[in-house]
């Protein structure tokens, strides 16, 4: 009967026979695969669901190797990793020839970095859209997350095989659902203004194993393209109070060290170009010219002079 069962699992894990269990599910590796209940009693039944649903993690979804789960309704998967013991080097082939490349998910301008705006995170980069344009996938993989959020809104998150998940946020519409595979390129919403988001914008992110990292590390923004074929992720990566954080060719932060809770606070600068007015400046940040001039210690009839760098965040 061991030999037996050891030919069915071996045939499973050679076949891949046991197939996606359905789009809407929280999908554990170690349940049965079909109850998806952890509280099976049957030892010879649980024993053959753990083999099977092995077997379907490793040939069904992307990054098996890095993700114990593929979980359909939580945003943030909860593998975070230990940054004060991290050493290692995690190198991140993000133009696989043996996938389809890259796509930028819209080629708008940059409005918002990656950093800490008045002392809040904000993990993506914010990507100028009208509402009802196509957004698309910037890599091949697995959708994980499609649906409504209260501060990303409409949502769609996607895993690659190479460990790495792209968020898509504030969609006016899904184009996509969980389990569905896409191609890089593949539309999989359109732009909008919904959850916490002032104006119509792509709010963009990358995370390894729920850790976000700065989408200018792995992105050329202004050139809509990839800076690199491999990104290497080591702690650095992760020391947002030390690095200068890139926020388009609009502007740049610059890091201080007086964030609330020890957490850095960065803030933005923007040179001053001919023809700006406060005005202008302040619906280009989405912020007024009041706050402007209390930021900089200004009045509102204050000439703006070419070169200079005003504070805008």
């Amino acid at each position: 009967m061991k030999d037996l069962r050891s030919i069915f699992i071996l045939l499973n894990i050679l076949f891949g026979l046991n197939a996606f269990a359905g789009s809407s599910i929280s999908y554990y590796p170690g349940t049965d695969p079909y109850t998806n209940n952890p509280s099976h009693k049957d030892t010879v039944k649980a024993d053959l669901s753990r083999a099977l649903s092995i077997n379907d993690s490793l040939l069904r979804f992307p990054a098996y190797d890095v993700y114990t789960d593929f979980d359909t309704s939580v945003i943030h998967v909860v593998e975070h990793m230990n940054m004060s013991n991290f050493t290692d080097t995690i190198r991140v082939l993000v133009n696989d020839p043996a996938y389809c490349g890259y796509c930028h998910p819209f080629r708008g301008n940059v409005t918002s970095g990656f950093g800490y705006r008045h002392g809040q995170p904000h993990f993506g980069e914010d990507i100028k859209l009208e509402i009802g344009d196509s957004v698309h996938a910037a890599f091949e993989g697995k959708v994980r997350i499609a649906k409504r959020n209260k501060s990303y809104g409409n949502v769609v998150i996607i895993r690659h095989a190479n460990g790495l998940e792209t968020y898509y946020a504030h969609l006016s519409k899904l184009l996509v659902e969980p389990g569905q595979d896409v191609d890089a390129g593949t539309i999989i919403g359109l732009g909008g203004n919904t959850g916490h988001s002032f104006g119509s914008h792509l709010h963009f992110e990358v995370r390894y194993k729920g850790m976000p990292i700065d989408p200018n590390d792995v992105v050329n923004f202004a050139e809509f393209k990839l800076k690199s074929d491999t990104f290497l992720i080591t702690k650095k990566t992760f020391d947002y109070s030390t690095k200068r954080v890139g926020g388009g060719s609009t502007g740049t932060y610059t890091a201080k060290t007086t964030g609330p809770h020890g957490k850095p606070l960065y803030v933005r600068y923007y040179n001053i170009r001919k023809g700006d007015t406060l005005n202008s400046i302040a619906k280009r940040y989405g912020t007024t010219v009041t706050l402007l001039c209390r930021m900089n210690g200004i009045k509102a009839t204050a000439n703006l002079q070419v070169g200079k760098k005003l504070k805008v965040g």
